[in-house]
């Protein structure tokens, strides 16, 4: 994705990722300049969907002012899967009862290797 974030965001989608930050708020939440997040965002290491028309990126992303650890190479193996940025987000945020919760959860729990693997999988 780009830092104008070209996907728009689904009910469905909307609905499973619950809370949302504009660019600001994340920006904000993070310690950094918003300009910052842009760069974050066109380097993969956060991801961002319009929604009503806005940028926004998931609260969860977030956790005690850091983007949660091993969201940026989540992020790759999904896209290098074919996902595109809305699909990643869904996938992130379904559960999956052989984690358990959802991938967003176990990689808050530091849980990542088991997300990677996952994600590695689904490109096979």
């Amino acid at each position: 994705m780009n830092a104008t974030v070209d996907s728009a965001l689904d009910p469905r989608t909307d609905a499973l990722a619950g809370e949302w930050l504009s660019l600001r708020d994340a920006a904000d939440r993070l310690g950094i300049k918003p300009s910052r997040i842009k760069q974050l965002i066109s380097e993969h290491k956060l991801l961002a969907v319009r929604r009503d028309g806005n940028p926004m990126v998931p609260a969860a992303f977030i956790n005690d002012g850091h983007v949660i650890k091993g969201l940026p190479g989540t992020l790759t193996l999904l896209s290098d899967a074919g996902y595109d940025d809305v699909e990643t987000i869904r996938w992130l945020f379904t559960p999956d009862d052989t984690l358990p919760g959802t991938p967003v959860d176990a990689l808050t729990e530091n849980r990542g290797t088991e997300v990677r693997r996952r994600a590695q999988a689904l490109a096979f």
